[in-house]
């Protein structure tokens, strides 16, 4: 009897949080372990559905850096990463579009619409959804508001693209047609060519696009720790400056609390950097009082 009472406790507390976010946009940037451990990819299934029956819009942009590696590493291509951004070649471009726009999305939707809701797998290159330009070094510094180095001057990223626009007609179609879009974050920039394109980033630039109620980004680690390493559960813009500039926050860590930053300003609500290896983490971000992860507030 006390196992049943504490879930029905868990249901009450849920149930506030359910009437608030009715209705609302939660995009999730899915990666990291939960994409590769088989139970927590079932549970981040059985996760977005539910938010879907509960009546809340979930948006799935999704990375794949270690299958991406593992497939270059099949063809003896060596990963290169500069500032947490995977430099991205000719032939690297083939092997991202074939893993990311392929194999991975497709396999994505599929788990999602095996428990009951329908989800379409699609990449920023469909319905004009990401207008994409190139990544540069300048725009970078500019954004973390300070140079990291790691790149000479006559150097850059290859087709590695920032998100320009996000046009979110098709986005909101498939919502209302009660569908989960699964997005590859790659783009097409105003010259035809296709951009790979930082999933951290898409995800922020559509939360802000939709207006999301909540960005959440699932990550590898408990969320953001300060120069003691201890974690860190609400962190705000001018800190997160300081810990750039630092060393605080570095590598991948960079375009997640950037894609943060960039939901907010485009005006998401709330953004979090959430621990993608917690069994249900999506869940027990929205639906219990205390969360988990770190937030980013302006």
């Amino acid at each position: 009897m006390d196992e049943l009472i504490k879930k029905a406790n868990v249901l009450v507390e849920a149930l506030p949080y359910i009437r608030a976010f009715a209705g609302k946009t939660i995009v999730i940037k899915y990666g990291g372990k939960a994409m590769t451990d088989p139970a927590l990819k079932e549970g981040f299934a059985t996760d977005v559905v539910l938010l879907k029956y509960v009546g809340l819009n979930p948006v799935v942009v999704h990375g794949g850096g270690p299958q991406i590696d593992q497939m270059l590493k099949r063809l003896a291509i060596e990963p290169k990463f500069r500032q947490g951004v995977r430099v991205t070649d000719e032939a690297t471009m083939e092997i991202v579009e074939m893993v990311l726009g392929g194999a991975i999305n497709k396999e994505i939707a599929a788990l999602i619409s095996s428990h009951g809701v329908k989800a379409v797998g699609l990449s920023g290159k469909d319905g004009g959804l990401i207008l994409a330009k190139p990544f540069t070094r300048a725009e970078w510094t500019k954004r973390l508001g300070t140079d990291l180095g790691g790149l000479a001057e006559h150097e850059d990223y290859g087709l590695v693209g920032d998100v320009q626009q996000i046009n979110p007609a098709l986005l909101l179609t498939l919502q209302g047609s009660h569908v989960i879009p699964v997005i590859a974050p790659m783009g097409v920039g105003k010259d035809g060519r296709t951009y790979n394109i930082n999933a951290d980033l898409v995800a922020g630039a559509v939360a802000g696009a939709l207006k999301a109620e909540k960005l959440m980004v699932l990550t590898d680690v408990r969320g953001i720790r300060d120069e003691d390493s201890k974690h860190i559960s609400t962190l705000a813009r001018k800190d997160v400056a300081r810990m750039v500039k630092k060393g605080t926050i570095s590598e991948g860590m960079l375009p997640k609390v950037q894609a943060c930053l960039t939901a907010l300003d485009g005006g998401a609500k709330k953004a979090h950097v959430v621990d993608g290896r917690t069994p249900h983490a999506i869940l027990l971000e929205i639906f219990t009082d205390k969360g988990i992860g770190t937030e980013i507030v302006t």
